[in-house]
């Protein structure tokens, strides 16, 4: 989820703005089970592993909670060693190589949750096929940004929410 002025948390790291409603559950039940393995940063990954996990979410929220649970999670992280949420390795630093034989062996695409920084190395490295952006329509005026490096990108798809959220597809444009 993206401002209208590009920023995926507020300065403070603050998502609390993130306009989630009945339609975009929905939408993430039926989008979450097309991914194979989930890439998150540190911060991303100790957010998630600190919710999914808890019971209370899991009785709310069981199908989502079912697959964030239980399909395969990469964190990238300097400092954690290990990872104790199911089905999570955690990585150093991305070895592009590596990367490129996880995507050529699967059988469905990897996907970076969150994560801006993981989100930025891998756009650098040519590592992206696809960026799925759901636009909130507000602006935060700063906070953090979603890219910091010029991007050239080719609109795939788009879908409208009832909540003023866009969703926006689109795939990089190699020059």
């Amino acid at each position: 989820m993206v401002t209208l002025d590009g920023f995926f948390a507020g300065a403070d790291g603050n998502i609390n703005w993130h306009n989630v409603d009945a339609e975009f559950n929905e939408f993430a039940e039926k989008q979450t089970p097309e991914f194979g393995t989930l890439i998150f940063g540190r911060v991303t990954y100790d957010l998630m592993a600190g919710y999914w996990p808890e019971e209370g979410v899991i009785k709310d929220d069981p199908i989502v909670a079912g697959i964030m649970n239980s399909v395969n999670k990469i964190v990238f992280s300097k400092t954690m060693k290990s990872a104790d949420w199911n089905n999570t390795i955690a990585m150093n630093e991305i070895n592009i190589e590596e990367i490129k034989k996880l995507k050529e062996q699967a059988t469905k695409p990897l996907a970076i949750f969150g994560s801006g920084q993981i989100v930025q190395e891998f756009a650098k490295l040519n590592l992206v096929d696809e960026y799925r952006l759901m636009i909130n329509p507000l602006t935060l005026g700063q906070g953090k940004p979603l890219f910091k490096e010029p991007l050239k990108l080719k609109l795939i798809g788009n879908r409208e929410f009832k909540s003023g959220n866009v969703l926006l597809t689109y795939e990089p444009v190699n020059n």
